[in-house]
């Protein structure tokens, strides 16, 4: 690690197979504590290029516990987080909807580092059960639509890291790796970013694949589409720049999507929606990236219909009873 070290204090960057060995050195828990925590610390102050994210996104998969739900035409969505914002919890809440509109799937997705209440915390909070059982992982998206991957069961090499990245507090590069290392290796994926510069490796690393997707980012920084002003799309096909208008939704104000202060009030935001008691705006904010997710998957033609089907998933209660299922399962 030291050769490595000072090789990137030179301002050099690595490539793809470097990256490769040193993330398997790290999950193999070959460097210590302070090594580790200068490495992500370099990527802090520098932005991390599309061979070292190659190099990185390969060893995360090859040290992953796979999860085979290749029977199912399973999703996923998240986010990167480290955008700052603090918002409740959107795309968990829009896996719901997407999987109560009979798109299925598998949300992956952890602990906040530098966010209060990440998708894992309000799931474990509202009483799902983190498991890696394929058996019934595969069972829950049969029943519910939708399993959870709790990313620490199916990346256990990162153990060596966990600690450090809470102690840091602060997004890392593994805030940008956890939405490309899904241990189901689904073919669809919506994925919100928190800056267009990310963005654009993205949709790099993607265009070299099958995979659908949907790469998105709000122009005022948030990583998912938050209604608060114009947002980025970017597909295997093209890009576009929408407002809020353009999809026949109302403009957001920021502080409509504040999180709260708890994870009990966090959840309490999520059960509103689910339950068609949020306010107008939370539930907007939802309906707006289950749309998306619904459109990236090509359940549906346009964004209207998109927009108009997870309206239904919502009103209906279907999205509800997903969730119901999911904790029950």
């Amino acid at each position: 690690m030291k050769k490595i070290l000072n090789h990137l204090f030179e301002y050099k960057t690595l490539t793809k197979e470097e990256a490769r060995q040193v993330l398997i050195g790290i999950g193999t828990g070959h460097y210590n504590t302070a090594q580790i925590a200068a490495f992500l610390t370099v990527y802090m102050m520098r932005s991390i290029t599309v061979h070292e994210l190659e190099g990185f996104r390969d060893a995360m998969l090859e040290l992953c516990v796979p999860v085979d739900l290749s029977d199912f035409d399973a999703m996923d969505l998240c986010g990167t987080g480290g955008d700052g914002k603090d918002t409740f919890n959107i795309s968990t809440l829009s896996a719901f909807v997407v999987a109560g509109a009979g798109q299925q799937v598998a949300k992956h997705g952890n602990h906040g580092v530098s966010s209060l209440c990440g998708s894992s915390t309000v799931m474990e909070y509202l009483g799902y059960q983190f498991t890696s059982d394929v058996d019934k992982l595969r069972s829950m998206v049969d029943k519910a639509g939708i399993c959870f991957l709790h990313a620490p069961l199916f990346h256990p090499a990162m153990k060596n890291v966990a600690p450090i990245r809470k102690d840091l507090g602060v997004k890392t590069f593994f805030n940008v790796l956890g939405p490309i290392a899904n241990p189901s290796f689904p073919k669809k994926q919506l994925l919100g970013v928190f800056s267009l510069e990310l963005a654009r490796l993205y949709a790099y690393l993607y265009q070299q694949t099958p995979k659908r997707f949907m790469i998105l980012h709000a122009l005022d920084g948030y990583d998912e589409v938050s209604l608060t002003g114009a947002f980025k799309i970017i597909t295997s096909h093209a890009e576009q720049v929408l407002t809020p208008q353009q999809i026949g939704l109302r403009q957001l104000l920021p502080e409509q999507l504040t999180g709260g202060q708890s994870v009990e009030e966090s959840a309490q935001i999520f059960m509103n929606v689910l339950k068609n008691e949020a306010t107008p705006a939370q539930r907007e904010a939802v309906v707006a990236n289950s749309a998306m997710a619904l459109y990236a998957a090509e359940v549906v033609r346009s964004i209207e219909d998109a927009i108009l089907m997870a309206k239904e998933s919502l009103d209906s209660g279907r999205a509800l009873t997903c969730f119901n299922k999911l904790i029950a399962a």
